[in-house]
């Protein structure tokens, strides 16, 4: 009896002691390392092979270019099929989001009430597409350390032009390599859930190679695949913009 409530004390302690904090870190200092980590590289560029997949497990294929420098500068670009080539997104800021299709030959500012819309098909919004250091949008609450991984629930900052209630994030503890988000609405129901997995270092920078974002209510998912990552090539901010989101696809 005496072994059995040894047992049992020890193993209060060690769910505890695995649901603790980090030591000497609050949650918000924890996801300015996660962010770190997100936008570690000065630029980067990498070939995404896209997965749109239904509920009843149809697939559409896509084949997307993306590039980045620093936090601010994004594009986004269709080579495949044929129907959607050409076709990209460009982030200049948070509240600076463009779309080109080329059936119009025109570059379409995104109004920030249609940023909780889906971008082509797939189930990142424009939103998301645009996310890249949190902390700018969220404060950090609930900090739990499990499993080898921390946990944050992020709530939007007020100031912040966000469509989420709020999100709970999940980054391994050894390298703040974010590896999990949830996404919750205005009623506080979970409406998707993104996960990161084939975690590789390249060149020095940590990388996740698949992406899953799922779309619980729909049931649908978009899966991304990243292949010829590079990082610090010295892209230049001219390769941002409407112009080069016009240059036609090689």
């Amino acid at each position: 009896m005496k072994l059995f409530k040894y047992i049992l004390s020890l193993n209060l302690l060690l769910i505890v002691f695995i649901t603790l904090p980090a030591v000497g870190q609050s949650p918000d200092q924890i996801l300015a390392k996660i962010d770190s980590v997100q936008n570690a590289f000065s630029d980067m560029s990498a070939t995404e092979q896209m997965k749109l997949i239904d509920e009843e497990n149809r697939v559409k294929k896509r084949v997307v270019e993306i590039k980045q420098k620093g936090k601010e500068l994004r594009m986004v670009r269709f080579r495949e099929p044929a129907d959607v080539r050409g076709v990209g997104f460009l982030r200049l800021d948070s509240d600076r989001l463009y779309l080109y299709l080329p059936a119009f030959r025109k570059v379409r500012r995104i109004a920030s009430l249609a940023t909780n819309e889906n971008f082509m098909g797939t189930d990142f919004t424009y939103e998301d597409m645009s996310q890249s250091v949190y902390a700018d949008d969220y404060t950090a609450r609930e900090l739990s350390t499990q499993q080898g991984q921390y946990r944050l629930f992020l709530e939007p900052k007020p100031s912040a032009d966000v469509n989420y209630h709020h999100l709970v994030i999940l980054a391994d503890t050894s390298n703040y390599v974010l590896r999990k988000v949830e996404f919750y609405d205005r009623e506080e129901e979970k409406i998707k859930e993104l996960t990161i997995d084939n975690i590789e270092k390249i060149d020095g920078y940590w990388m996740g190679k698949t992406m899953r974002m799922v779309s619980l209510d729909e049931n649908h998912k978009t899966v991304l695949e990243l292949s010829d990552i590079q990082f610090d090539q010295g892209l230049s901010d001219s390769e941002f913009s409407d112009r080069s989101l016009k240059r036609p696809i090689r």
